[in-house]
């Protein structure tokens, strides 16, 4: 921190760049003296945006001197103080450039598993290392706990557990223990007296001579995890160095914190979705069943079912109620539990299924609607008879034909006064696969409807000779045919649900 008695107006063209080529201030009024300070003007310790101006200066800020000589006096002493003020504030302004696009990139990362990485890779160039990993180990023991690394293979990754806990920086750090709140460097590991002969044989295999570890911690959230950047040659952050990548990591462990809870409510909501639908499905002799379910991170209503009722039939349905979230969720809950009541009953005609379920429907939660597919199967005979409200039509395919089945349109639940649609009958022949979906399948393409519709026909028309005797595997070729590359797994506020029979 330069301690200034008087204004001075200080005249700087540009700035130096970086060392990492990041910020250029365009220009600064440079201060001559004139009169004396003020109050307001008394030196005041500058701190710029987090950036502690008491912390070691930059290197390029000051010039080296060789002990027991005298520096050489400046060319023209009126500009040394000018020129020590524009080197100092280059190097703060350099710091904080670095640290606004690094912490940029980082507010992009939508995921934990990208936020570690981008983690790890901020960190890497800030401490001057190659490689590194950090281990997510929350304090409060709940998961996600897992492991990344940085240049480092699964394989490495699983050396490195063989080493003692105790033995490692960042475990040392995991467990608590005191004096690691600045870090942990090892700066030549294999000139340490005491190391750890297992870390010793994993370094050498491994190839690295020194580290750097960090802890991720918060104030709300606690220790989250630790982080290590690991050096190919004895080596040791310098101070500025430290300081910076102190402040970034303090900064990305919020944001951490922030993924982790969201990372644990998905998951929350896609076990909530996974429990209120069937564990697994029932075997009836003359047909074979496999159903494939995508929650979307919000938790949608999507849910199919599949329930034996008397006389060796068999009730397939499948549904979606509108909205996400947990009451979409419980919505889902209640209704599938519903339809099941009424199938037990009254299965035989669908109609009157969907007719109940619709009335329960209008008056428990006249705010809601739903679509429902519900079909009353019967094996031996290889038919079912549908009934369709609000809902997309289901697909026959098999050797000889791959057609959609002609159900009446009509409304979904709940948004007429009275709902009632007729129903369809389906006649199968053998090897013969109904496939039934919500449009969860269909928004997710992308596509306008027709387009959707006219994808998920060639997707059926397409599965391999070899894997029609599977439902499963014609379910995931359908998925993977129909959805673009990533549309299975990537986020999204669509559920999808896709039920296939296969009569034998």
């Amino acid at each position: 921190m330069l301690d200034i008695s008087s204004r001075v107006r200080v005249h700087v063209e540009t700035l130096p760049a970086t060392q990492n080529d990041m910020g250029v201030c365009d220009a600064f009024e440079q201060y001559v003296p004139v009169g004396k300070p003020d109050t307001m003007n008394a030196p005041h310790p500058p701190k710029v945006a987090g950036i502690d101006s008491t912390v070691p200066s930059p290197a390029h800020t000051v010039a080296s001197v060789t002990a027991g000589t005298s520096p050489a006096p400046p060319a023209n002493p009126q500009n040394a103080p000018g020129a020590l003020l524009q080197d100092r504030l280059a190097g703060w302004v350099s710091d904080l450039t670095t640290l606004h696009e690094l912490t940029e990139r980082l507010a992009r990362a939508s995921t934990l598993d990208e936020a570690l990485q981008e983690l790890l890779r901020a960190g890497a160039a800030l401490v001057g290392a190659r490689r590194g990993l950090v281990a997510l180990e929350p304090a409060d023991g709940l998961d996600p706990a897992t492991t990344i690394g940085l240049g480092l293979a699964r394989a490495d990754l699983g050396h490195m557990e063989t080493v003692p806990r105790g033995a490692l920086p960042y475990g040392r750090i995991l467990d608590g223990l005191p004096g690691a709140d600045d870090g942990i460097a090892e700066p030549d590991l294999f000139a340490e007296k005491g190391l750890d002969p297992r870390h010793r044989e994993v370094a050498a295999r491994l190839g690295y001579a020194a580290s750097f570890a960090l802890p991720l911690a918060t104030g709300a959230a606690g220790r989250l995890g630790a982080a290590v950047w690991l050096y190919d040659e004895p080596a040791e952050p310098s101070e500025r160095q430290r300081h910076l990548v102190g402040l970034y990591v303090r900064h990305a462990a919020e944001h951490l914190a922030r993924l982790l809870e969201l990372e644990r409510t998905r998951a929350c909501m896609a076990t909530m979705a996974e429990e209120l639908l069937p564990s697994r499905l029932p075997r009836v002799a003359g047909v074979q069943l496999a159903a494939r379910h995508r929650t979307s991170p919000r938790g949608g209503g999507d849910w199919y079912d599949a329930l034996p009722l008397p006389d060796a039939a068999l009730g397939l349905a499948v549904g979606s109620v509108t909205g996400s979230g947990p009451s979409a969720v419980a919505a889902m809950g209640r209704l599938r539990a519903s339809l099941r009541a009424y199938a037990v009953m009254e299965g035989e005609d669908p109609v009157a299924v969907l007719s109940d379920l619709e009335l329960l429907l209008r008056l428990t939660e006249p705010a809601r609607s739903a679509t429902a597919l519900f079909g009353y199967c019967e094996p031996a005979l290889r038919r079912i008879t549908l009934a369709g409200a609000g809902h997309s039509p289901p697909l026959l395919l098999g050797e000889r034909r791959t057609e959609f089945v002609e159900t009446s349109v009509s409304a979904p639940l709940g948004m007429l006064a009275c709902w009632e649609a007729p129903s369809v009958e389906v006649q199968a022949e053998p090897g013969e696969t109904v496939l039934l979906y919500t449009d969860g399948l269909l928004h997710r393409t992308g596509d306008p409807t027709d387009r959707a519709f006219a994808r998920l026909h060639a997707a059926a028309a397409g599965v391999p000779k070899a894997l029609r005797r599977d439902p499963g595997a014609v379910a995931d070729h359908v998925l993977r045919a129909v959805l673009p590359e990533g549309a299975d797994t990537a986020d999204s506020r669509e559920d999808v649900v896709l039920l296939a029979a296969r009569f034998e």
